[in-house]
């Protein structure tokens, strides 16, 4: 899948005039690309689209517009861009109340490697979690963890033939299965294996 360059991006004050209908759209995009895991988990997947609308945002909260400032925000954000034979997801864990976030946040060291998605015919797939830096203690994990899920060409195949798609959480304390998974959602995701 394409990464962000400088030239994909616009200036800010063209951002600004067009930032209305670009939120609308990348609104609508986003919601074929999340997914519930039971009650508190949601799993948000990232690709172009979406990555390119938070570097413009960032762009414009801090009013970046030197090339060299924008070409290091480049450098943290295209590394979340699918690289075609893998889907890449923040998984965020949903808590509203702050006690419960935190009694539950010790609960559930290790949900991060404990996600798996399973492409109907073929073995689940775990993620690599967390390449940057860890997110979970001893004491407890972080609410907001990276994935990258890595597929073969043989589930990559199945995928674009229209296979159902399952999320599972198979961590002890959060046992969740999501699927099939809805055709529009799969359909966006299947996208990123280009």
């Amino acid at each position: 899948m394409k990464k962000i360059s400088v030239s994909d991006l616009l200036a800010n004050k063209i951002y600004e005039e067009q930032r209305t209908a670009f939120r609308q759209s990348i609104m609508e995009h986003k919601k074929t690309r999340r997914v519930q895991i039971g009650p508190n988990m949601m799993l948000h997947f990232e690709d172009y689209m979406v990555m390119r609308y938070q570097v413009q945002e960032l762009m414009r909260t801090e009013k970046l517009i030197e090339k060299e400032d924008i070409i290091e925000e480049l450098s943290a954000y295209n590394p979340l861009i699918p690289d075609g034979t893998n889907l890449k997801a923040t998984m965020m864990l949903e808590y509203p109340n702050p006690e419960e976030r935190q009694q539950r946040l010790k609960q559930l060291i290790g949900v991060e490697e404990l996600i798996s998605i399973e492409i109907e015919g073929h073995d689940k797939v775990y993620p690599i979690a967390n390449e940057d830096l860890p997110r979970s203690t001893n004491e407890k994990t972080s609410a907001v963890h990276f994935l990258r899920f890595e597929f073969n060409d043989e589930a990559i195949d199945s995928a674009k033939s229209g296979a159902n798609w399952y999320i599972h959480s198979e961590h002890l304390s959060y046992q969740h299965t999501r699927g099939p998974v809805e055709r529009q959602i799969t359909q966006s995701l299947v996208r990123d294996f280009s």
